[in-house]
């Protein structure tokens, strides 16, 4: 499992939506020390004896790491985990030492990229010829400016270290060799200055592909289980 930012009890029942228990977890992987990401890391850990993996800055401000096992990796070595090999790598975002990952099985590749404030040329090397993409469409940047949030937000948000924007997840789209493209899934939608409509629209244009191929993660339902062939 990548991250746990909800409870144990709403991740227990978010997984046996899909006829699954954090039993038949091998491991708890940690992107970064956001609270909506590791919120519910120590205490799952310690339910099902987890072994926990981070990077070595994540550790330094994680306020729970009572954790049966804490392992570290870095931005910059694979890792083995049961039969898949992960991939982390460094991505530009306001926390200690985030990492994203990709997810290879010696026939598939798996990319997850959220919580970054910019695309660089080694996100976009990680992430050439996936067969599945779980990518970030936090805002579209009209309704970020024009919405609630305090000016400073909207600059963290918007900025550098912040988060990607509809139209910069689509030029980065645009710049991955996406022919062995099975799926693609927009997440991290902020619900205050995004829509679904606009994120498919602006990743679909890219593609050459209808609307509706495009994946949602939504906040409450998360997404249908998916099979990358």
């Amino acid at each position: 499992m990548v991250d746990c930012g909800f409870s144990c009890r709403e991740t227990e029942r978010r997984m046996a939506m899909f006829g699954c228990s954090p039993d038949d977890l091998s491991a708890l992987l940690v992107t970064h020390e956001h609270g909506d990401h590791i919120r519910g890391v120590g205490v799952l850990a310690r339910k099902y004896d987890l072994p926990v993996w981070l990077t070595r800055g994540t550790r330094q401000v994680l306020r729970d790491d009572d954790v049966p096992a804490m392992h570290h990796f870095d931005g910059h070595s694979s890792i083995s985990i049961g039969d898949l090999q992960v991939h982390p790598f460094t991505v530009p975002h306001d926390a200690r030492e985030p990492c994203q990952f990709t997810f290879d099985d010696g026939n598939c590749r798996f990319g997850i990229l959220t919580d970054t404030g910019r695309m660089t040329p080694h996100i976009i090397e990680c992430l050439d010829t996936c067969d599945a993409l779980l990518l970030e469409c936090n805002h579209d940047a009209d309704l970020l400016m024009s919405g609630p949030y305090s000016a400073a937000l909207k600059q963290r948000v918007g900025g550098p270290l912040g988060h990607l924007s509809n139209a910069q997840a689509g030029e980065m789209l645009s710049l991955l060799d996406t022919s062995r493209l099975q799926h693609l899934v927009a997440a991290h939608l902020s619900e205050k200055n995004n829509r679904p409509e606009l994120v498919r629209q602006a990743l679909s244009t890219v593609l050459d592909c209808e609307a509706g191929w495009i994946g949602i993660a939504e906040q409450e339902k998360g997404l249908d289980w998916r099979e990358i062939s």
